[in-house]
């Protein structure tokens, strides 16, 4: 191996292969190793067999579940407007055929309600008492109406200074429809954004109203057929296009440092790659990690869909952490053989939060209780890990371990600040996206 590489990628996790196709499209000579055989890592899909397996102990499932190879299982799930736009971006949508997602639900007093994302469907929304409805309604406008460049729209309010709290104060909305706002539509996983300015609040209210115009289902959310094992494998074919070397199966993949602390290369085998960079989850230098938290997660194989969400295919179902008297969000995701990921009749749901105790089933309890009647349940849980290491000292690009949201917006963010870390340019998402609309059916 006496060719030396720009960039070293350790693993086949979806960052990871998102990373080295920017990369390889930017024209930096990439290595992408993997100590699996599989692509994927831990966003990989699974059949029944390999589920029962890793679970279970055992390959024998039980016959009434239907066939092994019809089973994708995702280990974790959906996209949404910035995903989009890699995918776009990169044009790695042609090795891809998506679906819209059917539904998108809120818990909010112990029920399951769509969530209204304009002002038409804030009047309909039974979430929400006539008068509220009124001032959501405003609320929406306000939002929809509000364009950067054009100080007309802002009402006198400069949201890089106004707190996300005032903004929402000035229209004297509840509680409760706050909460479904700040969690279920810009989708964030605690109420922290409350006291930041209320810009990136409403930025992220107008892309979920925009994706949902866009795909034109129930939802602003994409879920590609097949599951989203198909993701990894699509960049690492992108990768592959643009000069990118893959080797899967590669043991022991230790990374070397020279004398001044930077890294030199990758040895496995007795065989040393040379590099100047390397990206990697944090399984690979787990000396350069630390433990932040632990995901807490069940997958449930039905014969059904979720009730109360419209016989919906799919649908993501967000349970605000204050509807349950939590600290985290819980978050719930099905999705059937509409997306060719379980055999006919079948669906998947998910469960995932963060953990706060050490017993991952009665803290799932009140997501698991909202599903009905369940052929078969596997729970899971993982550490947490995010990067310690000085990446300008040692030139190691760690990834975060995934949370528990199911719809990918800190993955994207943190593949988004990686880019820039490593290669010192801020990747330009300005795309047009009307290119996804083609690929939905």
């Amino acid at each position: 191996m006496d060719e030396e590489y720009d960039v070293i990628v350790l693993g086949t996790g979806l960052k990871e292969c998102i990373l080295s196709g920017l990369l390889s499209v930017d024209g930096l000579k990439v290595l992408h190793m993997d100590r699996n055989e599989y692509y994927g890592g831990e966003s990989t899909s699974l059949n029944l067999m390999q589920l029962w397996k890793h679970f279970k102990g055992d390959d024998k499932p039980p016959e009434q579940l239907g066939a092994s190879r019809d089973y994708n299982v995702d280990m974790f799930m959906m996209a949404n407007g910035s995903l989009v736009r890699i995918l776009i971006h990169t044009n790695v949508t042609k090795y891809l055929n998506f679906k819209a997602v059917d539904g998108s639900f809120v818990y909010n007093k112990s029920k399951i309600y769509k969530v209204p994302a304009t002002d038409v469907e804030a009047l309909k929304s039974p979430l929400m008492g006539l008068f509220e409805k009124r001032r959501a309604r405003k609320f929406f406008i306000y939002v929809q109406d509000y364009e950067d460049n054009d100080p007309k729209s802002h009402e006198g309010l400069d949201l890089n200074t106004v707190a996300a709290k005032e903004l929402i104060s000035k229209y004297g909305l509840e509680d409760d429809t706050v909460d479904f706002v700040g969690h279920a539509l810009a989708l964030y996983s605690d109420d922290s954004y409350l006291d930041q300015p209320a810009l990136s609040f409403v930025k992220r209210m107008k892309l979920y109203a925009e994706s949902l115009a866009r795909f034109q289902g129930g939802s602003p959310y994409i879920y590609p057929l097949y599951g989203l094992g198909e993701l990894p494998q699509a960049f690492a074919r992108l990768s592959a296009v643009y000069g990118g070397t893959y080797m899967l199966n590669k043991p022991e993949c230790k990374v070397e440092f020279g004398a001044d602390g930077k890294v030199i290369g990758v040895t496995s085998e007795g065989e040393t790659a040379k590099c100047k960079k390397v990206v990697c989850d944090p399984s690979y230098l787990s000396d350069r990690v630390r433990k932040v938290g632990k995901v807490a997660r069940a997958i449930c194989i039905m014969s059904h869909p979720i009730p109360d969400t419209n016989d919906s295919h799919s649908a993501q179902v967000i349970l605000p952490q204050k509807q349950l008297g939590r600290k985290s969000d819980m978050y719930l995701f099905c999705c059937s053989y509409a997306h060719n990921v379980a055999p006919k009749g079948k669906y998947i749901a998910f469960v995932s939060t963060e953990a706060e105790t050490d017993d991952p089933k009665v803290e799932l309890e009140p997501g698991i209780k909202l599903l009905g009647p369940v052929d078969e349940i596997f729970y899971d849980s993982y550490d947490r890990y995010v990067p310690t290491n000085d990446h300008t000292a040692d030139n190691c690009f760690i990834s975060a371990s995934y949370d528990p949201t199911t719809h990918f917006e800190t993955t994207v963010n943190d593949v988004i600040q990686m880019y820039t870390k490593i290669t010192g340019k801020v990747l330009d998402l300005s795309v047009d996206l009307s290119a996804a609309c083609a690929s939905e059916e």
